[in-house]
């Protein structure tokens, strides 16, 4: 056999070379798409942060300046909502613990995380309507928007939370959608991303519920 047909079957053929490129743009893709997620929520929730602070240092300062400022009870749904929105935390956790369990079979890990994350879904639709619930109970009160400061502040901050979470609640319908996703990285990143910024809605409920408790 000459050298030029010894280097012929040597080399490899060019689909395999093709295949090889793909796969690592692929992974090129997936990996820059993963840390698109996750640099993309931080920035988010620290724009909400500062947004939530600004609000509530508005609520403090027209408060100290305010001689009409009028105390209100707060809805008992409130406690209720509160526990809504820490299970759906807890659940989706849960969620995360299937879908990322080494020891898992792809299809159980889909089976089991989708239905920790239609529980967690289900809580945050429960947590909207108690909250739309918190809003007749104090319209039938007689406070509105525009009674007083400090119904217009209960207002205000429980209607941005609100929005945020329903943005979460749309998040997690995209969630279970990339579970028809053929690449598990991206599949993963997204919900990794959606999970902190649930978790981040709770621990910003119970920061929002503290103000509205002490300074309302």
């Amino acid at each position: 056999m000459s050298s030029t047909s010894y280097e012929s079957v040597r080399k490899p053929p060019p689909a395999l070379g093709v295949s090889k490129a793909s796969s690592a743009r692929v992974a090129k893709v997936l990996y820059g798409a993963g840390e698109a997620s996750r640099s993309g929520i931080w920035v988010g929730i620290f724009a909400i942060t500062m947004s939530f602070a600004a609000f509530t240092s508005a609520l403090f300062v027209r408060q100290g300046s305010s001689a009409d400022w009028a105390h209100i009870a707060l809805p008992a749904i409130l406690y209720g909502n509160t526990l809504a929105l820490l299970l759906s935390s807890a659940t989706l956790q849960r969620a995360r613990r299937a879908i990322l369990a080494v020891a898992a079979t792809e299809s159980h890990a889909v089976r089991q995380g989708l239905g920790w994350l239609m529980a967690t879904l289900a809580l945050g639709f429960v947590f909207i309507g108690g909250q739309y619930q918190a809003w007749r109970q104090l319209a039938a009160q007689g406070l509105y928007l525009a009674t007083n400061p400090n119904s217009s502040f209960y207002y205000v901050l429980t209607a941005m939370h609100g929005l945020h979470v329903l943005a979460g609640i749309a998040a997690l319908v995209f969630v279970m959608s990339r579970f028809a996703s053929r690449h598990a990285a991206l599949r993963r990143s997204t919900f990794e991303a959606t999970a902190t910024y649930w978790h981040f809605m709770g621990v910003l409920w119970l920061y929002v519920l503290l103000v509205l408790r002490t300074k309302l």
